[in-house]
């Protein structure tokens, strides 16, 4: 249910990417019809350059906070528990682990943009709960 709904919002924003690109393109094209110099069409042909490339970075963002939110209610779903099968990278992890000792979790808060975990003590040092001074 939750990949459809992702899909659905990704969709509306390549919609939303369209529009704004055709209407850079509209813009720019009255910007040439009023232009008496070559330096003004390059002009107004940039300016539509830098709206379509908004356009599409708006469109990045949108579908990272779509698989954000999916990832966000799926681990609401399951109480938050990250299991075994971690596929992102482990950020904070305490070295090795010697084979029958278990997973262990990693350590900080999740980035809710990227998904990724962020340490939750200085980088460089150890987190304070381990003893090392």
């Amino acid at each position: 249910m939750h990949s459809v709904k992702e899909k659905v919002s990704n969709a509306a924003a390549a919609g939303k990417e369209h529009v704004d690109i055709l209407k850079a393109k509209a813009e720019e094209k009255a910007e040439k019809v009023v232009a008496r110099t070559k330096e003004e069409r390059t002009i107004a042909e940039e300016v539509r350059k830098a709206k379509e490339a908004e356009a599409k970075m708006e469109l990045h963002q949108a579908k990272a906070r779509h698989a954000a939110e999916k990832l966000q209610s799926k681990q609401a779903h399951l109480g938050g528990i990250v299991g075994p099968h971690h596929h992102g990278p482990i950020v904070g992890g305490h070295g090795p682990t010697i084979s029958g000792q278990g997973h262990q979790n990693p350590v900080g808060t999740t980035i809710p943009t990227t998904g990724t975990v962020a340490p939750a003590y200085p980088l460089g040092g150890y987190p304070p709960s381990h003893g090392h001074t």
